[in-house]
């Protein structure tokens, strides 16, 4: 099905509402989403173990249901969506809008859509009266360090480097997957905030019948989830492990930037910073603590650790379903964009036959991986729509193949929010 089939079809998407219930210790959260006449979401998401005293929560819950929204809106693309779960002014409503408009990119370029068309998107929202419970809180919070731990190296390095610093924090796990629990195993850190979120599986019968699919702002919905486990659990900070290789672009669609890592990137950490202490609570401080490097630094750093070296996966390919149709399998596949970008920057740091022990083979020697390269490299199409460095890094890493040294692997990118104290740890990591 086609895109303009799907819209005149279904020209409106409704956010109906949400609720929340604590039961046993545990917040349950469900949202309303309907497509008419007769497609219907209600997507779960639990948190675990919440303490007994917090502040009102509606606000972010029906903030994280904005988010969620995007989700399955994506199955229409509706040129109209009405939120009826609660209020968002003039203001509210134009930034909702550019984080689907620059964050949907690739969704769009993929479905060949044209987001650039007048009257595209309309979002409207119910009237001032239900604003009254959805008011920015003023409360303190305490002096603690919330970091959400994926699989991949970046959050290896954030973990380690504060936990060395005497940081308090504590590790959130979402959906928890293998790599992760052994990440945090190793780490011997506390015991991790855990979030169980849950797609309606009306989504994924929709996608297996030809209805729109393609990549959505993650990091956006984490963005609002953790601000959600921090208003929660009494945690001022929240540490991204985000690079500024994630503020490169992939493609040019229609005029636009198309950037796979939208909501990694320091333009999307800096509006939600805006818009969190506008309208959600005052007092969080999200930030993204490896902004100031690129991901080959990273990589340099991470070098250091070699007993994570047998647990960290950041392969997305590894947990894809394809809509349910098939199970994870949980390991390097070896042939994707990703795989390739993570061996490049490990080579130089940890070692060829480290590397290689990784991912059980050279990389480099896979004759079937050379288009890939050379779209890292940007001497062909574009780079891949995949979590990976720029192209001038990538081509570094080769270089660093045979030498020692780069001027790269001494760049501190200054446009970044680190607090003053997790900015000395950082920069004494890398002179170190």
């Amino acid at each position: 099905m086609t895109a303009n089939t799907l819209r005149k079809k279904y020209p409106h998407f409704f956010y109906k509402g949400y609720s929340y219930t604590t039961k046993r210790g545990y917040l349950h959260i469900s949202f309303d989403f309907t497509i008419p006449p007769n497609i219907s979401f209600k997507p779960k998401v639990v948190v675990k173990n919440i303490p007994k005293n917090h502040p009102k929560i509606d606000n972010i819950v029906f903030h994280l249901g904005l988010i969620e929204m995007i989700n399955y809106w994506k199955a229409t693309a509706s040129p109209q969506i009405v939120i009826e779960a609660g209020h968002l002014s003039a203001r509210q409503l134009a930034w909702l809008k550019d984080l689907i408009y620059q964050g949907m990119g690739e969704y769009f370029f993929v479905n060949k859509i044209n987001f650039t068309a007048k009257n595209f998107l309309t979002i409207t929202s119910s009237s001032a009266s239900l604003a009254q419970n959805l008011r920015v809180l003023k409360s303190r919070l305490a002096n603690r360090t919330l970091v959400p731990i994926g699989g991949g190296k970046d959050a290896v390095v954030t973990l380690k480097l504060l936990k060395k610093a005497k940081i308090p924090l504590r590790p959130f796990l979402l959906n928890p997957k293998k790599e992760q629990l052994d990440i945090i195993a190793l780490a011997k850190t506390k015991k991790p905030i855990v979030v169980e979120r849950t797609l309606d599986p009306n989504l994924l019968k929709l996608n297996q019948k030809g209805y729109l699919n393609g990549h959505t702002p993650f990091s956006a919905y984490l963005a609002f989830l953790t601000a959600l486990i921090a208003i929660l659990f009494d945690y001022k900070y929240i540490a991204l492990s985000n690079e500024r290789s994630s503020n490169e672009g992939n493609v040019k669609y229609l005029g636009k930037t198309v950037n796979h890592q939208y909501s990694k990137s320091y333009d999307f950490e800096k509006k939600f910073r805006q818009y969190s202490k506008r309208y959600l609570l005052t007092e969080i401080e999200y930030f993204s603590f490896l902004r100031p490097l690129y991901e080959l630094q990273i990589a340099k750093l991470f070098s250091q650790y070699k007993k994570y070296f047998t647990v960290f996966l950041s392969c997305n390919e590894a947990h894809k379903t394809k809509s349910g149709s098939s199970k994870p399998t949980g390991k390097w596949c070896g042939k994707c964009a990703k795989c390739l970008f993570v061996f490049l920057m490990l080579t130089p740091f940890a070692g060829k036959k480290q590397t290689i022990n990784i991912f059980k083979k050279n990389l480099l020697k896979e004759r079937k991986l050379k288009p890939l390269l050379e779209e890292l490299t940007g001497k062909k199409r574009f780079k891949p729509f995949e979590c990976v460095g720029t192209t001038a890094e990538t081509k570094v890493a080769l270089l660093l193949q045979k030498k020692k040294d780069h001027p790269m692997l001494r760049a501190w990118n200054t446009m970044h929010f680190l607090p003053l104290k997790f900015e000395r740890i950082l920069k004494k990591a890398i002179s170190s």
